[in-house]
């Protein structure tokens, strides 16, 4: 479906009139996000976007101005220009940090912390709290569930000291409620906290800003049922990202931010925001440089900083980056024109993409999405700039977060995918117990993995979130993506549904009933207008496969010297104990020594290294450049230049030899970006991660991300191939990729054929010519098969066929390890030709 012809732009406009802060939103883009030209960032609620004004600003006023050391901020231990220049720009930026909550200094202090976390941590290591003992109830650390995973940790620090936590559920605090303050007992000071989030990071509900008082009054659950002094602890990250803070509404003794979150730039700087009546109870054991008054080192004598922002602020605040944020906020007002216009703005995309996702079904009539919302996006006050969903396939079941972020790499589309830190909300919209959450660790999945699915039952979701500089078309992209990638064909839209949520707001927020969103009628298919066009997987079973009679064979050897970069083919060669001699022995690494691979830099393959072992040289050739050489032997001794450095492959350290400034130049020449040619060092082990069942001694690595070798069947190549065929008519006019070009995507070092399609997956144990070989796991895929290696350009094709054919994780492929025989002398050779047999082969299960 092209949502594009369902509804322009012009007619969104209609619709939503606060869209564009003021109509120049296109001309702000070029201006100040260029960067993302072709990108659609959907991921605003874990960090928003900086423009390029912040960041060039920033760097003319830290060239052109002395700023330096300033500690204590209150009482700066030099009164020169330079310092006194950083401490008056901190105290403005406190003060500005204030205005932005419509607050003052009278009201609140501002502590300035490395984020929301550390200001979350601060509070829980300096409020008094009070343990719990036989003649004393103590105090209780109270949080709303749907809270994040820096909000419930504080419980670690709470458990400790004998002090009770409660979980409490949204609705618990909404349907306990009293009707009547309760007045302050005088005989009872136990102090109590309670958090809660002003908006939900995982599903963007907002909760009411009027529980702040509610707490601090004794109006509300559990604050009602226990005597003392309630203080409230308002989460504010998520919220202040894209929505207004009014302290003079809700004064929330303890507000911590980050601000990231709501500028983009700098990172790793947050506040806590402390009322000013609440300040006095936070205690401190530690102190820091310029946090005391005054102290001795030979006694136990400490007088704390009188100001509360000094006393907090242990040693030196980071204020050249406190400095940036007075440029987020110059930069956030001049394009935007505040914070109202921006919950506008996003809270318009948000419902939109909402909308149109809810009502889009499947050719039969189901829902493609699972959508977890408390309501129907019916106001920004309620509801901020969040979308948090499941797809779901045409029989019911849902589709992994993986494969969708997967997919969605293919559209450069960027959301997120996982808990987000908040188990609470994901048990509570996606109905995982807590048995269950137990269960899914024992089967291995942990937060931050691609494990989506455990016993077909979800472990997490995707989100997308929406920035100031979100765009109209962005949705469209987004929801175009799902039609294209998970809906069966005929695509519909659910139109009573849609009608009914169309009329939901209400005018005062925006949306004009007198121009209402229409559908064209002849647009949108009926479900029996056509038959869906989604391919029959069952068509392109284990029993298409050609192979029938054939021997199993090794067709083709494959070495990669460098990591992502060409193939180098060859017929004949020695297996090394890390696998085929020289295979990933080399890889290249950006300016900031991070290894460069095709998914960020696709030129890598027009790279094509060959390995010349008469004369012990590595070549490195591409078209338009002279061919270089390296030394496959490195000699640190011989050459100096060699230096031994770090490096990390796929989260593992190694050690490593830079191969020298010759190197460097041609490859930064070749991919116009400063890189280096490193290679791993000779006396470094790498050991694989997990050894495999029935491995005899661990397996050693190059720098190869899992294993030593990866092998695919040409039957799977051809089957993947025919699927591509048939779904030609729903791709972008993608050409017809030949056998070769597919096989050359999986970038496998061993190709074999004789067997039927996809049989590989269920094999153990294997011998080519006299090297025996361990299966070890199937090859997961991601967007890289996507690069044409004989181009460098990106295409979706085969990762949309081979998704639509493989369900839960996409695998083409599986890793082997060699199992050379103990004390053998002689190196094992591997030779195209050589015939394949099988050991323990199991039997083959239908792997659909």
């Amino acid at each position: 479906m092209d949502f594009q012809k369902l509804c322009t732009l012009e007619t969104f406009k209609q619709l939503w009139s606060h869209y564009g802060h003021g109509g120049k939103l296109q001309d702000m883009i070029e201006e100040e996000f260029s960067r993302i030209k072709g990108i659609t960032y959907l991921d605003h609620a874990a960090a928003t976007l900086y423009p390029e004004s912040l960041v060039r600003d920033y760097c003319l006023d830290i060239s052109r101005n002395v700023y330096v050391l300033c500690v204590p901020t209150g009482n700066p231990h030099s009164h020169n220009p330079s310092s006194r220049l950083s401490h008056d720009t901190v105290e403005r930026v406190r003060y500005r940090v204030l205005q932005h909550f419509n607050t003052t200094p009278e009201e609140y202090y501002v502590i300035f912390t490395s984020g929301c976390t550390a200001s979350l941590k601060l509070v829980a290591e300096s409020f008094p709290w009070r343990p719990h003992t036989e003649s004393e109830a103590g105090s209780r650390f109270c949080y709303l569930t749907d809270s994040h995973t820096s909000v419930v940790g504080i419980r670690g620090l709470t458990s400790g000291r004998g002090v009770v936590a409660l979980p409490v559920s949204p609705q618990e605090v909404e349907n306990r409620a009293k009707d009547e303050a309760r007045g302050e007992d005088v005989t009872c000071q136990t102090p109590h906290l309670f958090c809660y989030p002003a908006q939900s990071n995982f599903s963007g509900r907002k909760y009411p800003l009027s529980h702040v008082k509610g707490i601090q009054a004794r109006r509300l659950y559990p604050a009602c049922d226990h005597q003392g002094r309630w203080f409230v602890l308002l989460d504010a990250a998520s919220h202040v990202s894209c929505s207004p803070l009014n302290l003079q509404d809700c004064p929330a003794d303890f507000i911590p931010i980050s601000f990231y979150k709501m500028f983009g730039f700098p990172t790793g700087l947050g506040a806590l925001l402390v009322r000013n009546d609440a300040a006095g109870i936070l205690k401190k054991t530690y102190f820091g440089g310029g946090t005391a008054a005054a102290y001795l080192s030979g006694e136990d004598y400490y007088v704390h900083a009188e100001n509360i922002s000094d006393r907090f602020e242990d040693g030196t605040v980071s204020f050249l980056d406190i400095i940036a944020v007075n440029h987020g906020f110059e930069s956030l007002y001049r394009i935007t024109g505040g914070m109202h216009n921006i919950q506008q703005h996003t809270f318009g995309l948000a419902r939109y993409t909402y909308m149109l996702l809810s009502s889009l079904c499947h050719g039969n009539g189901r829902p493609v999405a699972q959508i977890y919302a408390e309501g129907q996006f019916e106001s920004p006050s309620t509801q901020g700039a969040i979308l948090n969903f499941n797809l779901v396939d045409s029989h019911g079941q849902i589709i992994g977060y993986s494969q969708v972020d997967r997919m969605a790499s293919l559209y450069d589309i960027h959301l997120r995918t996982g808990c987000f830190c908040n188990t609470g909300a994901c048990q509570a919209f996606l109905g995982i117990t807590n048995q269950q959450i137990k269960r899914n660790l024992q089967a291995g999945h942990v937060c931050g993995d691609t494990i989506d699915l455990v016993d077909g039952q979800p472990t997490g979701s995707v989100r997308v979130s929406f920035g100031y500089m979100s765009t109209f078309e962005d949705c469209q992209k987004f929801l175009n993506f799902v039609a294209e990638c998970f809906v069966e064909k005929p695509v519909t839209v659910d139109q009573v549904k849609l009608e009914k949520l169309k009329t939901a707001p209400a005018a005062s927020q925006g949306l004009r009933e007198d121009c209402p969103m229409r559908i064209t009628n002849g647009y949108l298919h009926k479900v029996d207008e056509e038959k869906p066009k989604k391919a029959s997987v069952s068509a392109f079973g284990r029993g298409a496969s050609n192979s029938h009679g054939e021997a199993r064979t090794l067709t083709n050897i494959y070495i990669y010297p460098i990591k992502s970069c060409g193939a180098f083919e060859v017929h004949d060669w020695p297996v090394g104990p890390l696998g085929l001699l020289y295979d990933r022995g080399w890889m290249v690494v950006n300016g900031n020594g991070v290894c460069l691979s095709q998914k960020r830099e696709a030129r890598l393959c027009l790279i094509h290294p060959q390995v010349h072992l008469p004369s012990n040289k590595l070549l490195l050739q591409a078209s338009g450049m002279d061919t270089i050489s390296v030394p496959l032997e490195n000699n640190i001794q011989m050459h100096p230049s060699f230096r031994v450095c770090q490096s990390k492959v796929c989260g593992d350290r190694v050690e490593t030899v830079d191969c020298g400034d010759e190197a460097a130049s041609w490859l930064s020449d070749f991919l116009g970006q400063p890189c280096r040619l490193i290679r791993q060092s000779p006396d470094f082990t790498r050991d694989v991660k997990k050894r495999p069942s029935g491995a005899a001694t661990s397996t050693s690595l190059s720098l190869v991300n899992e294993a030593q070798y990866l092998m695919i069947n040409r039957a799977s190549v051809e089957l993947i191939q025919r699927l591509m065929s048939s779904r030609q008519d729903d791709s972008e006019g993608d050409r017809l990729l030949d056998t070769q070009n597919v096989i050359s995507r999986f970038r496998a070092n061993l190709v074999i054929t004789g067997v039927e399609a996809f049989e590989e997956d269920n094999w153990s144990h294997l011998i080519i010519g006299n090297t025996r070989f361990m299966v070890v796991g199937q090859c997961g895929r991601c967007q890289m098969v996507g690069v044409d290696q004989e181009t460098g350009t990106r295409t979706k094709e085969p990762l949309m066929s081979l998704s639509a054919y493989r369900t839960g994780k996409v695998t083409f492929g599986v890793y082997l390890t060699h199992q050379l025989p103990e004390g053998s002398a002689t190196a094992s050779v591997l030779s195209t030709g050589s015939l394949i047999q099988l050991e323990s082969h199991t039997s083959c299960n239908n792997h659909l």
